[in-house]
Formats: structure tokens, sequence, C-alpha cells
């Protein structure tokens, strides 16, 4: 079944689908990482440990939920035709749920009540992220997939880093500096109105990809049978992975290495106060310069992406981050640490930008959607290994430095399994 393509979207529909990043980036920057996750912790649960495995638990229910459920979502989308309705309902149930962060108070009554939100929350957003990424290839005009690509994840982390100075000094504030907007410390609704900030940011933000870039022609079909069509679809799909191996071969390669990624932010920051000696402030500094580093390497990677093919810009990313990060792993000096990480972060946005961009060019047109649904499931289905690997391995050694060799071996891995994949150099 052949899907007719969205008419050309232009330069304002291509902006407008860019733009998106920038508004998606503030939840996971000020919700999960820097501000929303550290108050539950220490405010809402009141104890650290504790409140890590809770958010943690949660965190990983909302994992499996979006690999069950986005394949099938995908699937579906590439009966009906249209992505902007499902993404337009995925990013409603994003934002509710984030602005209603906003009753969370500091108590331990509310532990259930923010959990259950940050569930929500997370499963749409995660689940909007395979309509929106599915969009790339009608978006991007001819030749400029892995621009387009780029430019929008560089927007993304540009993004999350200007949502979070609004957070600091108009909210939270500063040390010793009260936030702008002059809202009480009592009962924390300086960071509880992170939850209805963000999803300000991310309404208002997300708007002009609805209201400026084309969507595919809806396709006439009754519901029920676009369902079981689209499951049908998507077993037969699975199925036929067995026969397209460099599509299989990509998605289990692109996982190992994604996990890697994921493992390195995650205990990034852990790695550098516990080995390196850095304080909280000079942690959330180097995190800052780090987005900026990532944000110029994918944009500038963009272009190198339509000249030399999506596979090769990944591979040298891969190659940049094994290089930099076995550097980082043989240095004591902070400021040789800090000037080698920042080096690494050009070639973290790359490797994410390129790998959508090298998906859009492998999927067949007419199931581009269902493959970005597999490609969240894949993702997911192996998110947990990384994080477990270096807690097991810095355990049996007692060596935060022994434990982050988990992540170059997750590169590694990603890397020899992404060389035997046929890749089209340009679409």
């Amino acid at each position: 079944m052949t899907g007719q393509a969205a008419r050309p979207a232009g330069v304002g529909g291509v902006f407008s689908w860019a733009v998106y990043d920038w508004a998606s980036s503030s939840f996971n920057t000020v919700i999960g990482t820097f501000v929303f996750s550290v108050y539950f912790m220490e405010g809402i649960y009141g104890d650290v440990t504790r409140g890590t495995a809770a958010w943690g638990f949660a965190i990983g229910v909302s994992g499996i939920i979006v690999a069950v459920l986005a394949p099938i979502l995908g699937s579906l989308a590439d009966r009906l035709g249209r992505r902007k309705p499902w993404l337009a309902a995925l990013v409603l149930l994003t934002i509710l749920p984030t602005a209603l962060l906003w009753f969370a108070e500091p108590n331990t009554s509310y532990i259930t009540y923010t959990l259950i939100l940050v569930v929500i929350a997370s499963v749409a957003f995660e689940l909007a992220g395979v309509f929106y990424n599915a969009m790339l290839p009608d978006v991007a005009p001819p030749g400029m997939i892995g621009r387009v690509s780029g430019w929008s994840w560089g927007m993304g982390y540009m993004g999350g880093l200007a949502s979070l100075a609004v957070v600091l000094f108009l909210l939270v504030g500063l040390p010793g500096a009260p936030g702008l907007l002059g809202l009480p410390t009592e009962g924390a609704a300086n960071v509880r109105a992170t939850g209805p900030m963000v999803a300000l940011w991310f309404g208002l933000f997300a708007l002009p990809l609805f209201l400026r870039t084309p969507d595919r022609p809806a396709r006439t079909m009754a519901l029920g049978k676009a369902i079981r069509g689209g499951l049908r679809d998507l077993v037969a799909t699975i199925r036929s992975l067995r026969h397209r191996g460099s599509i299989l071969r990509f998605l289990i390669a692109s996982a190992l290495y994604r996990d890697g990624l994921s493992t390195l932010f995650a205990v990034g920051g852990l790695y550098a106060a516990g080995t390196i000696g850095m304080t909280l402030e000079e942690v959330l500094i180097f995190a800052i310069g780090l987005n900026v580093t990532a944000g110029i390497g994918a944009a500038l990677f963009g272009f190198i992406d339509d000249r030399i093919g999506s596979k090769t810009t990944i591979l040298a990313a891969l190659c940049g981050l094994m290089g930099f990060g076995t550097a980082l792993l043989i240095v004591d000096n902070m400021s040789f640490f800090i000037g080698l990480a920042l080096c690494l972060g050009l070639f973290v946005g790359p490797a994410q930008a390129a790998s959508r961009s090298l998906l859009a060019r492998l999927a067949p047109e007419e199931e581009v959607t269902k493959m970005f649904g597999l490609y969240a499931l894949t993702g997911k289905s192996i998110a947990f290994v990384g994080p477990l690997l270096f807690a097991t391995v810095t355990d049996v050694f007692d060596s935060q430095r022994i434990g982050m060799t988990v992540i170059l071996a997750l590169f590694i891995l990603g890397t020899l399994l992404l060389l035997t994949v046929k890749a089209p150099y340009r679409r």
C-alpha cells in the first residue's frame, strides 16, 4: 500500500517542524533531568536514594508502555495517512499532566499522584516523538534530510537550555537570589511552577508545526478496519525484518549505541562529581556547556550528513565519542577533563540526529511511522542494560572509571554492527 506524500513544506513549514524540537526539549530538561526530578527526590519523597529508585521505576514503566504501543500506533497511523492529529493528541496528553504537577506539594502523600502524572506525560511524550520523527522525510527538501534533522536536533539542545534559563531566573532563582517573578519558596511554589511553565512552553512553541507544516492527506477508512489492518501490517513487517537485514541490523545497532548515550547522560554527572571532584554548581555549568557543544555539533554535522551519507556520519560521530571517551577515562586534571568533554559533546548530537536521518532513508515511504515505532521499541527494550551494567561493574571493581568502560563497549558493539548495514547514500 503506497502512501500519498505531503505537499512540499517550504521554508516556513520546515522551520515550524524544527521548532517542535525546541518546544519538546523543555520536558526532558526541566522535568526529567535538572529540576522536577530533583524536587521529587528531595522535596516530595524526602529520601534521595528511595526517591531516585521510585522515579527510575516510573520512567522504566513508561518505557515498557512505549515499547508496546509505539509500533502499534505507528502502523495504524501509516494506514490512516495523517500524523498531525496523533501528534496533537499526544502533545495535549503530555502538557496536561505536566501542568498538573503544580499541585504536587512537598509531602509524601503526593508521591503516587506525582508518579502517575509523570508516567502518563512520559509515555505521551515518547509516543509523540514517533509521529514527529516520521514527518521528517516528507518535510525535508530533496537531499536535505540530514541538514533538517541536524538543525532541529540542535534547536532541541538550545531550547532545553533556554527553558532551563527561564526556570532558573524567573521561577526557582539562583543561590541567594530569588526568581524574578518572586514566587514563594514556602511549599516549594517556585519549583512546582515549573510544571505549568513547561506545559505552556511546550504547547506554545509546538503550535507552528500544526499551523504551518503540511501533513499527508487522510485516507478514508473505518477505524475498526484501520486497526485490524494496521495490526496485520505490523505483524507482517516484523516477520519481514528477517529478510530486510539492513533495517534489522540498524535497529539493533542503534539500540546499542543509543543505550550508551543514555547511560552517558544518566551517569556522566556522577562521574564528574565522584571521580573528577566537581561540585554541584560545577556539574550544572559543565552540563550546560555539553548541551551547547552537542547542539553545535548536531547542526554542523547536518551538512556532512547530506554530503557523505547518514551511516558515515554516525560512524564518524561514534569514532569521536570513543576516542574522546577513552581520553576522558585516562585524565584526572579537571581542566583537561572539561576540555575533552566539551569536544566529546560535539559528537553526541550528530550520532542522534543522523540516526533519525538514516532510518528515514532506509524506511519504505509507506512504512515510515511504523519503522519509527519499531525504532522506539528497540531503543526502549534494552534501555536498562547500560545503567545496570555500569552499576554492576562499578560495584564489583569499586571504580566509576572502570564502570564507564561499559559505555565504550556499547559504542563499539553498535559500531561493529552498523558497519554491516547497507545504507542509501541519500534520499
